[in-house]
């Protein structure tokens, strides 16, 4: 990529950085969400939320909540993730409670 001149538009627009200047961030995201689901359907519901990338229950109530702690590179696979929970069959709510950035 040739040099750009350093001037507003490229600044705003991004011509600054080629590809290989773009550094992600170290570490990750780190949340909390309780989850309400339906009590008769709990067993089902922590198998398919410990089968997604990152998802782990750390608390269960028999009458239909669960904890979940979740890891994710970036806030926007966060949210993804989140969404995901919430879109699953007998899920009530999602609501994030805890959301950290964990830096390396």
């Amino acid at each position: 990529m040739a040099e750009a001149t350093l001037n507003r538009r490229a600044l705003i627009t991004g011509r600054m950085l080629g590809a290989d200047r773009v550094v992600p961030p170290p570490g990750c995201e780190i949340a909390s969400i309780i989850v309400q689901a339906r009590p008769e359907r709990l067993a089902e519901l922590e198998a398919a939320i410990t089968g997604l990338a990152g998802c782990e229950i750390h608390g269960r109530d028999p009458r239909g909540k669960l904890i979940v702690v979740t890891e994710a590179p970036d806030s926007g696979s966060l949210g993804t993730l989140l969404n995901t929970i919430q879109s699953l069959p007998d899920v009530y709510s999602a609501a994030l409670v805890f959301h950290a950035i964990e830096t390396a």
